[in-house]
């Protein structure tokens, strides 16, 4: 069997890649797989075995769709964007990790993973680390009986599984703020930004804006919801839409919307950039993440310069004052930056 992954556009991740190597040699005929990549290894698995059901997973709607772009060839291969693992009984599961992946997503992600297997079927998982003793130690709260493959740039491990899960951790928090007169409640998991706390700069957000009668807000990239819960509070006649592209974050948006019985919020999984009709909105709020070379706070600015209505507002926390007082000068008038404790809030008015 060959045991290398075809290259498409994308080579796989080293520890992907690994994964393949191992599981190529492993039974399964309904497979479960996440991807660090593009989902290459469930791709050659469904071409290597087109009698069994392959379904690779993603957390993020943005990423799924370069997935299915980059996976269209092989259309037997199921890709889906959810919270959780497919509700499927599985017999063989692949789950690749980075080792600078979170931990406790870690964590969640290999129970989650362990409870959809059959009795006896087969989780693998890698980590582009050789000299793990984190995962490993991990793995064998499931069973001590861990195999393990080593290569020079990653480390595969396999178990079976041989009895369910006695006690599952349930690693979800709800925490509560207040913002003004009200406390308000969220919900987080692994794999949301800002997981069991809130976030130092979605205070600073709503600490820097008001909300008028009637207002249409969108809170782009919403996380657990922090920012969009707390306006839509602020005033019960304004309407807020909350996007964001982690499923997971979406789901605990959803969540913390119930809890707060609000009736004047809408949550979307979205991770186009576009959000409706344009020029809709009153005022677009975001956290960009601080990462990626400003590749994503880019995607932010410009989803609220299409989103707002002319004389509009775009607001946004963040820590690199410089860039973005140069950046948003580009597309918004009345651009102001200034400091907010340990963030900076960038504000700029749509141009007609």
């Amino acid at each position: 069997m060959n045991e290398s992954i075809p290259s498409k556009r994308l080579p796989p991740k080293t520890g992907e890649q690994r994964l393949w190597e191992v599981v190529a040699e492993l039974p399964g005929e309904q497979i479960l797989a996440m991807s660090q990549g593009r989902g290459q290894a469930a791709e050659s698995l469904a071409q290597a075995r087109p009698e069994s059901t392959v379904c690779c997973w993603f957390l993020d709607a943005f990423v799924t769709e370069l997935a299915r772009e980059h996976c269209a060839a092989t259309p037997s291969l199921l890709i889906e964007c959810r919270e959780d693992w497919p509700e499927v009984e599985a017999d063989l599961v692949l789950l690749p990790l980075s080792k600078r992946g979170e931990a406790e997503l870690s964590r969640d992600l290999i129970q989650s993973a362990y409870q959809r297997l059959v009795p006896g079927g087969t989780l693998a998982v890698s980590v582009d680390y050789p000299e793990d003793h984190w995962l490993i130690e991990q793995l064998r709260i499931y069973d001590r009986r861990v195999s393990i493959r080593t290569f020079d740039d990653a480390v595969v491990y396999s178990l079976r599984k041989r009895a369910p899960i006695k006690r599952p951790r349930d690693l979800s928090c709800e925490l509560a703020f207040r913002d003004r007169d009200r406390l308000i409640r969220l919900v987080t998991r692994p794999g949301v930004f800002s997981h069991r706390e809130l976030d130092n700069g979605a205070r600073q957000l709503l600490d820097a804006i008001d909300v008028h009668p009637g207002a249409r807000l969108l809170d782009i990239g919403c996380g657990s919801g922090a920012v969009a819960i707390g306006a839509a509070c602020r005033d019960p006649s304004a309407s807020v839409l909350a996007v964001d592209s982690n499923a997971r974050a979406v789901g605990c948006t959803r969540r913390g919307v119930e809890l707060n019985e609000l009736q004047n919020v809408t949550v979307e999984l979205n991770g186009t950039g576009i959000y409706g009709e344009p020029e809709r909105f009153d005022m677009a709020l975001g956290n960009p993440p601080y990462f990626g070379d400003f590749q994503i706070a880019e995607r932010f600015i410009h989803a609220g310069l299409r989103s707002l209505r002319p004389g509009g507002r775009l607001v946004l926390v963040h820590k690199q004052p410089q860039w973005y007082a140069n950046y948003l000068t580009q597309w918004f008038d009345e651009v102001e930056v200034f400091p907010s404790r340990r963030y900076h809030i960038a504000s700029g008015i749509k141009p007609a």
